[in-house]
């Protein structure tokens, strides 16, 4: 798994990114982990500055990208 940092969103807890695999991992605030698959970098750096990080999530990331729960 890749470092984890804390986001400030009432959703999202934490976000990793692995520029190996381009692979997104988010930790929700329920405790639950996914990791998205196929994230280019640049969609990675955009979650980080979004003015709401969950609904970056849920608009940008979930319909997009392959998922698994970690």
């Amino acid at each position: 798994m890749p470092r984890m940092q804390h986001v400030e969103s009432s959703s999202v807890d934490a976000v990793g990114f692995d520029p190996a695999r381009n692979e997104l991992t988010v930790r929700f605030v329920s405790g639950d982990t996914y990791v998205y698959g196929m994230v280019p970098r640049a969609v990675f750096e955009a979650l980080l500055t979004a003015d709401s990080i969950g609904r970056f999530v849920n608009e940008r990331i979930k319909p997009r990208h392959p998922v698994r729960a970690s």
